[in-house]
C-alpha cells in the first residue's frame, strides 16, 4: 500500500511540474497514456521555468533519495543535455535533522554501551544532516575531539521502496522511450543502487578513509582524519574532528595570505597521485567535503572528509587513460581511436578511420583555446560522448573518474583562474609512463614473475623425463595408428623444447637475481650489464616458442 501511495505522489509531482511533456505518451501503455492525458493538472498553466529547473524542483520535492539520484545523475554528462546536467548539479541536500536523542539511542544500540561510558561529552545538536546520515560532535574519555556519524533511522526501507519505483520508471523508459535503449536507464539505476547502499555501510566508509590516510601518511598535500575503529561499525562511525577553512571560502583564505596558486596545483597533484600512483581515489571531492589547513599559508594543506564514494582503476585502465590524455594533447587522434578499441572500451569491429574522424571533429575546436583554458574534464566528457555513438559502454569507475576530475578542476580554477592543468599534469603523466614502460617498469614486471618461474623450475626435469617416456611408449602402438603416433611424437618433442626453454629461462632469471645481490658469486657480479644481459637471455627463451 505504501508503494502505491508513493507512486501516486511521484505521478502527482511529475504532473505538477508538467514533466509529462517529456514523456513519449504515444508509446506508453494505454492505462498510463489515459492517466496522463486525462490528469487534472493539464487544466493548470505550465510553470514558466526551463526544463532543467522543473526537473530539479521535482526531485527536491520527492525527497532525499531522489535528490541524491539527481546529484549522481548530474555527473553523467555523457548522457544528459548540458542544461539539465548543470541544473541538477545545483541540487541541494537540505534534509531536516532527526532528533539528537534518536541518534544517541542508535549509537548505544550499535556499540552496546552507554554514550556516557564511551564519550566524555556528546552534543545532542547535530553538526550537519544529510539524506543518509547526520553528524554529532563528541569527545572521547581521553579528551580527543571526534565526530560521530549516525545512519538515519528507517532510511534502508525508504531506499528499497524508492529504488524499486525507480526500476519501474527506468524499465518503462527503456521500453517505450526512443532514446531509452541508448541511455540505459535501468543500468543507471543499478549503478545508483550500488552507490547508495555502499554509503549505508559506515564500516566501508571507515575502511576507505583508513586506506586513503595510509596512502598520504605524512604528506604535505592532504590530511585524512583518523578512524577510531573501537567505536565504528555499519551504523556508526567515529572519526577525528578536523578544523580548517572551507575550500570555497576564498575571502577567508585570502585573509590568511594563502598561496592559492600552490593550493590549486596541489589539488591537481593529489588527483593524479591518487589515480596513477595508488589507483584509489576519493570520488566525492566537492567543496563541501574539502577544507584547507592554513597554519602554513605559503604551503597550505588540504583536509578531506566523507569517504563514502571512492573509485579505482585497473592497471590497464590506468595505462590507457594516461596514453589517451597524452595522445589527445599531442592531437594524435588516430592513437586515441586505436587505444579505445584495443582497451575494449568500444567494440573491436569499430572502423578506426570513422572513429578517428569523429574524435577529431568533436575535440579539435578545444585547441582553439589557450592551454590554460582547456578542461581535462571536458576532454574526457567529449571522448565519452563521441565513443557513445560507437556503442561504448562507459564503465562506472570511469564515470567516477570524470566526476572527480571535474570537481578538482572546477575547484582549482575557482582558487586560481589561470591554473594551467596541462603544465601541472604533463610531467606527472610522462614520468608515470616512463616508469611503466621503460627499463625500470620492465625489470619490475620481470622480478614479479621470477618467483613463479623459479617455483616451477624444480618440476621441469621431471616434466622432460615424463615427456621422453611418453614418446618411447608410443612405439608400442600398432602400425594402424602410425599417423596419429607421428603427430603425437611431434607434439611431445615440441613440449620437450618448451620445457627446456622454460628451464633455461628460469636459470637465466635466477642468475639475474643473484647478480643483483651483493653476496652473489664474483664472476656473475663483475659481468658488464650482467643483470640486463641475463634477463634478456631469459626473456629470449620465454618468447622463443610463442
Amino acid at each position: 500500500m505504501s508503494r502505491i501511495q508513493r507512486l501516486i505522489k511521484i505521478i502527482w509531482v511529475i504532473g505538477k511540474y508538467r514533466l509529462d511533456e517529456f514523456l513519449p505518451l504515444t508509446h506508453l501503455p494505454l492505462p498510463l497514456r489515459l492517466l496522463f492525458m486525462l490528469a487534472p493538472w493539464r487544466l493548470f498553466p505550465k510553470p514558466e521555468l526551463p526544463r532543467g529547473a522543473r526537473i530539479r524542483y521535482a526531485l527536491e520535492e520527492l525527497g532525499p533519495i531522489f535528490i541524491k539520484f539527481g546529484q549522481i545523475l548530474s555527473t553523467r554528462r555523457d548522457l544528459l543535455p548540458d542544461d539539465i546536467a548543470i541544473e541538477l548539479k545545483s541540487l541541494q541536500d537540505n534534509v531536516a535533522p532527526f532528533p539528537g536523542e534518536t541518534a544517541q539511542m542508535i549509537v548505544e544500540q550499535a556499540l552496546k554501551q552507554s554514550t556516557d561510558d564511551i564519550f566524555l561529552s556528546f552534543d545532542i545538536k547535530p553538526l550537519a544532516s544529510a539524506s543518509i546520515a547526520q553528524v554529532h560532535a563528541a569527545q572521547l574519555q581521553d579528551g580527543t575531539e571526534v565526530v560521530v556519524k549516525v545512519i538515519r533511522p528507517g532510511i534502508t526501507r525508504v531506499i528499497h521502496q524508492d529504488i524499486a519505483l525507480m526500476y519501474v520508471v527506468a524499465g518503462l523508459a527503456e521500453k517505450y522511450w526512443e532514446d531509452g535503449k541508448r541511455l540505459h536507464p535501468v543500468e543507471i539505476v543499478s549503478d545508483y543502487e550500488k552507490t547508495i547502499f555502499d554509503e549505508l555501510d559506515l564500516q566501508r566508509e571507515a575502511a576507505n578513509a583508513s586506506q586513503l590516510r595510509r596512502n598520504f601518511e605524512n604528506s604535505s598535500l592532504i590530511y585524512m582524519p583518523e578512524i577510531f575503529w573501537d567505536y565504528t561499525n555499519t551504523d556508526v562511525l567515529v572519526m577525528e574532528r578536523v578544523y580548517g577553512v572551507p575550500v570555497a571560502d576564498i575571502d577567508t583564505l585570502n585573509a590568511h595570505g594563502t598561496n592559492l596558486k600552490k593550493l590549486a596545483e596541489k589539488g591537481v597533484d593529489i588527483f593524479f597521485t591518487q589515480v596513477f600512483r595508488d589507483s584509489f581515489f576519493h570520488a566525492d571531492m566537492h567543496p563541501g567535503n574539502i577544507f584547507v589547513n592554513v597554519d602554513n599559508p605559503e604551503d597550505p594543506q588540504y583536509i578531506a572528509i566523507d569517504f563514502g564514494i571512492v573509485g579505482s582503476l585497473t592497471p590497464d585502465d590506468q595505462s590507457y587513460l594516461a596514453r589517451n590524455l597524452l595522445a589527445f594533447f599531442n592531437r594524435d587522434y588516430r592513437q586515441v581511436a586505436e587505444l579505445h578499441i584495443s582497451s575494449g572500451w568500444v567494440p573491436e569491429d569499430t572502423p578506426v578511420n570513422e572513429f578517428e574522424s569523429a574524435i577529431r571533429t568533436v575535440c579539435e575546436p578545444i585547441f582553439e583555446k589557450p592551454l590554460k583554458d582547456i578542461s581535462f574534464g571536458q576532454v574526457l566528457l567529449r571522448l565519452f560522448q563521441t565513443a557513445r555513438r560507437f556503442n561504448m559502454e562507459v564503465q562506472p569507475q570511469l564515470v567516477l573518474l570524470q566526476k572527480t576530475l571535474l570537481n578538482i578542476e572546477g575547484l582549482g580554477r575557482q582558487l586560481y583562474p589561470d591554473l594551467d592543468l596541462w603544465t601541472t599534469a604533463q610531467p606527472f603523466l610522462e614520468d608515470w609512463m616512463k616508469q611503466r614502460v621503460g627499463p625500470p617498469g620492465l625489470w619490475k614486471n620481470i622480478k614479479q614473475h621470477i618467483p613463479s618461474w623459479l617455483e616451477q623450475s624444480p618440476e621441469i626435469p621431471q616434466m622432460v623425463y615424463d615427456a621422453i617416456n611418453q614418446v618411447k611408449n608410443l612405439d608400442n602402438f600398432s602400425h594402424n595408428q602410425e599417423r596419429s603416433i607421428k603427430a603425437l611424437k611431434q607434439e611431445m618433442h615440441r613440449r620437450q623444447g618448451i620445457n627446456k626453454d622454460y628451464m633455461f629461462a628460469a636459470l637465466a632469471f635466477g642468475a639475474a637475481v643473484l647478480s643483483q645481490n651483493a653476496e652473489a658469486v664474483d664472476w656473475l657480479r663483475d659481468l658488464p650489464g650482467q643483470s640486463w644481459l641475463l634477463a634478456g637471455i631469459g626473456l629470449y627463451f620465454l618468447i622463443k616458442r610463442k
